[in-house]
C-alpha cells in the first residue's frame, strides 16, 4: 500500500468519524415513537392481546413453589416404586467355524452378552484341558447357563 493510497484511507476514516459524532451530538436526543404514554394496566392488556403471559412477583413465586413441590413427590413416588427383579437372560446362535479358538468363541458370547468376560472363558476351557477339542458347528447358548455347561456344549 503507497503512502498516498494510506494517507487517503486515514483521511476518509477521520471523516466517517466526524459524521458520526455530528449525528449524536445534534441528532434528536429522544427516541421517536409514540408520544402517548400509557399506564400499567394499558401496557398489560397491550402484552396480553399480543400473547404475552404477565404475572406478578408473587404469581411467578407461587408457580415455582407448585412445581417444586410436583418434582419433590414425583422423586419420591420414583423411590418407592421396586424396579423389577426379573434378571434378562440373552441367547444367542454361535457358529464355531473350523480353525477356531476357545478365545474367538469367548469373544463372541462376550459380544453376545453371554458371558462376561472372553479370557476368563478361554482360560476355564485351558484348566479343563478342552481347549484342542472344539468342535465346529451352530449352537444355541443364553447367560442363564454356567460355563462349564456352555464348555460342555461346545467342546469335547
Amino acid at each position: 500500500m503507497t503512502s498516498k493510497s494510506m494517507r487517503s484511507f486515514a483521511g476518509g476514516i477521520v471523516v466517517a468519524a466526524g459524521l458520526c459524532g455530528a449525528v449524536y451530538f445534534f441528532g434528536p436526543s429522544e427516541a421517536t415513537g409514540t408520544s402517548e404514554k400509557l399506564s400499567e394496566d394499558e401496557m398489560k392488556e397491550t402484552l396480553v392481546s399480543e400473547g404475552y403471559v404477565i404475572h406478578s412477583e408473587k404469581e411467578w413465586e407461587d408457580q415455582i413453589a407448585e412445581a417444586k413441590s410436583i418434582k419433590d413427590k414425583a422423586e419420591a413416588e420414583k423411590e418407592n416404586v421396586k424396579e423389577p427383579t426379573e434378571k434378562v437372560i440373552y441367547r444367542t446362535v454361535l457358529r464355531v467355524s473350523k480353525g477356531s479358538t476357545s478365545i474367538d468363541v469367548g469373544k463372541t458370547l462376550q459380544k453376545a452378552k453371554v458371558i462376561k468376560n472372553a479370557n476368563d472363558f478361554s482360560n476355564a476351557v485351558e484348566k479343563k484341558g478342552k481347549a484342542n477339542g472344539l468342535r465346529p458347528g451352530t449352537y444355541v447358548v443364553d447367560s442363564a447357563m454356567t460355563t462349564e455347561k456352555i464348555i460342555s456344549i461346545i467342546f469335547k
